[in-house]
């Protein structure tokens, strides 16, 4: 596990290979944020052989839905949400180009086996913690499906967002790892 490890978006398949469960990172760069809606929204446009309205290649998702921007400020809190509602979605995103999640708590089996398959990388950030999480978004816009609202797919900016490493390319989990670390240690 290495800590504050500065990694600049659009993430290289060289950076997201070197990455190992329990990295500690700081994301600086853009990012696209989606939740349930837009993620099955997304899905059906690929099923029906339509493109999207903006690129998933090398992109980053973070399941977060921002709160309402107070004056001067991009958005208002930026908390994670749970990760495993995505999960249904992911292999035909990542088919699709995209290299990246953020979000908190465990993924399926189906989604660590897409991510190893894939190449891809997840990382979590801490719930509740919107407010400390907002002040590291330094921009933000709409820029699909306006009509789902709060669930429209934004592109924010941020720098040095704090996350870990949960999922890697290899397979390990830092959920599943803990767990047996925890057992290990109790008896």
């Amino acid at each position: 596990m290495r800590e504050g490890i500065p990694l600049r978006l659009p993430l290289d398949p060289e950076t997201i290979h070197g990455l190992v469960v329990g990295d500690r990172v700081l994301l600086t760069g853009r990012l696209l944020v989606a939740r349930d809606a837009a993620h099955r929204r997304m899905v059906e446009a690929l099923r029906a052989g339509e493109s999207l309205p903006f690129s998933l290649e090398g992109q980053v998702i973070y399941y977060m839905g921002p709160t309402p921007a107070p004056p001067g400020k991009p958005v208002g809190a930026a908390g994670p949400t749970t990760s495993g509602r995505m999960d249904p979605f992911l292999p035909e995103l990542l088919g699709a180009g995209l290299v990246a999640t953020i979000g908190k708590g465990p993924r399926s089996e189906a989604a660590r086996t897409a991510m190893r398959e894939h190449g891809a990388v997840y990382f979590v950030v801490t719930g509740g913690a919107g407010a400390l999480l907002a002040a590291h978004v330094t921009a933000a816009r709409v820029i699909a499906y306006d009509d789902l609202g709060p669930e429209a797919v934004r592109e924010i900016e941020v720098r040095d967002l704090p996350a870990i490493v949960a999922n890697d390319t290899r397979g390990r989990d830092l959920f599943e790892e803990g767990r047996r670390s925890f057992a290990a240690s109790s008896e």
